[in-house]
């Protein structure tokens, strides 16, 4: 019998090694970001590539949609007081800017709109299947395919679908990180203590009126903000800062807490031996951990990854980091189990402006994609082992003891590190210091880190896009440019400022906010000639 034609091309196009299909994990903003880059490529223009997103939630947007803390653990940890730390034309994915006149640091409801309007204007909600969860992701080693299983919320079926490649952007906010001090877990039954995850407004504290805030990052900075414009006094807990008292006696900055003792009494011991009791509740502001439950236990180890060299063959997740990661995205391991090329995590670097670093990655992603061979596994495993090294260096140098010098904001609150404290000990986590200290900084960008982070991966996509100066001035000015920026709201004068600013568009909207951005920091030097804009 004869088959037709048009079955025999149907197979032959189903069986095409250049078509390809993609699965993406997470709408949030990594998401957002791969399915657009993915919709960009000629292949998919093409009809070769196909991509599919899955959302467990019932809109795109990730950590910036509400919701209240009702879930175990709460959907987002979105607060809302909470606005960018960063200027949004630093923010912002660098194919589609901020609504002109947008403020400079926009409340997270302007930010969720910014990604529902991303989303829109890319045509991306034709690929993104929300109310959709991935429950797990299997891999065939012989046809190299993925088989990824879904449950649908709405009708709570599940559906089986095969891919070539995975995409993991499901972010890293949700999973609260709890230390392991003693005396906590009393506090925590008590409901003395929880994690800043819960944490929506100061009425969640009640009739609490002296709050212990542990942690120094920008929800921990924001907490005590909040917590003292309702008229509340703060013990603000950051490793190793030197004991001080500010406006007059209504924040306390304290070292790290080493011992919670009975709840009843509200006292706490310091790491250098002191003590401060009263304390209605405690907040934890300790961080998230990094969870990929759909991935299988087989193909990723829940632990810390053996000290290197040489690399494990196979891929660890110690809650701070997945490793071994060739250019913080692609798995080096076993070739034979998971390619390089067969999954790629977005979105792990920390201590970043993380959207242009999303569509950075996703360009890298697409080209090794296309062409697995362009990424040298040899010469990827050199590079992870000379950043170990490097790290293993300056954990080893790092004497002990030394203390964090305390500085504060125009509005008093203590200013400590610029992530949220992770050298608490870890509720689950233990190992070797060392190893623990270099899996905590894995994934952490400091100074301009990021910068050439981003032109690297675009040189090595072939893209021409690279950091513009005014990026890297803006972004070393951020804290100095948000203080100002509080000042014109409480002057009333915000608005007025980024009135029309980047109505021009394009190039020209760019230059009249890097115009305004420069006009605010000769304001901040005008105000404060003591102090270094930077």
């Amino acid at each position: 019998m004869e088959i037709p034609n048009t079955l025999v091309e149907e197979f032959q196009r189903q069986n095409d090694p250049s078509r390809r299909n993609i699965c993406v994990i997470g709408a949030g903003p990594a998401g957002l970001a791969a399915v657009k880059v993915i919709k960009d490529s000629q292949q998919f223009k093409d009809g070769l590539w196909t991509v599919t997103a899955y959302e467990a939630r019932d809109k795109v947007g990730g950590i910036w949609l509400p919701a209240p803390p009702t879930d175990d653990p709460p959907l987002t940890p979105l607060y809302d007081s909470l606005t960018t730390n960063l200027p949004h034309p630093v923010m912002a994915y660098t194919s589609f800017s901020f609504p002109p006149s947008t403020p400079l640091f926009p409340p997270a409801s302007t930010v969720l709109t910014y990604l529902e309007a991303y989303a829109a204007h890319f045509q991306l909600t034709p690929h993104i299947r929300l109310n959709t969860t991935v429950l797990s992701t299997t891999r065939d080693s012989i046809s190299g395919k993925w088989t990824v299983v879904t449950r649908d919320s709405t009708t709570n079926t599940d559906e089986t679908s095969t891919f070539d490649h995975l995409i993991v952007a499901n972010g890293h906010y949700r999973i609260p990180r709890l230390p392991n001090t003693p005396g906590l877990e009393h506090w925590l039954d008590e409901k003395k203590a929880f994690h800043a995850v819960c944490y929506r407004n100061p009425s969640d504290f009640g009739d609490a009126r002296t709050v212990l805030v542990v942690g120094a990052g920008p929800s921990g900075q924001d907490l005590c903000t909040d917590l003292l414009a309702s008229g509340r006094t703060v013990v603000h807990s950051v490793t190793g800062a030197v004991r001080e008292d500010m406006r007059d006696g209504l924040l306390k900055v304290r070292g790290r807490v080493t011992k919670y003792l009975e709840p009843s009494d509200g006292r706490v011991v310091f790491e250098d031996g002191t003590e401060e009791s009263g304390i209605d509740c405690a907040v934890l502001a300790t961080g998230y951990k990094v969870n990929v439950p759909f991935l299988p236990r087989d193909l990723v180890r829940q632990t810390l990854p053996p000290p290197v060299p040489p690399l494990p063959r196979e891929l660890y997740n110690s809650s701070y980091h997945v490793f071994p990661l060739a250019r913080h995205i692609f798995p080096l391991v076993d070739a034979d189990t998971l390619p390089p090329s067969s999954i790629a995590f977005i979105g792990l670097p920390v201590r970043v402006a993380p959207l242009p670093l999303l569509e950075a990655q996703m360009r890298a992603v697409l080209h090794v994609f296309a062409r697995p061979e362009s990424l040298d596994p040899t010469e990827e495993a050199i590079e992870v082992i000379a950043r170990y090294e490097t790290l293993r260096a300056q954990v080893s140098a790092r004497s002990t003891g030394q203390s964090v010098k305390n500085s504060s904001s125009p509005d008093g609150v203590s200013k400590g590190r610029e992530q949220d404290d992770l050298e608490q000990p870890d509720d689950v986590l233990q190992g070797d210091p060392v190893e623990l200290a270099i899996a905590r900084a894995w994934h952490r960008f400091d100074g301009h880190e990021q910068f050439e982070y981003r032109d690297v991966l675009h040189a090595f996509a072939g893209h021409s896009q690279r950091v513009p100066a005014w990026e890297i001035e803006m972004y070393d000015g951020k804290g100095v440019l948000r203080e100002e920026w509080r000042d014109l709201e409480r002057a009333g004068l915000a608005e007025e400022w980024v009135r029309g600013v980047g109505e021009s568009g394009g190039e020209k909207g760019t230059e009249e906010w890097v115009e305004l951005m420069r006009k605010l920091l000769k304001r901040a030097e005008e105000r404060h000639p003591e102090r270094s804009r930077l």
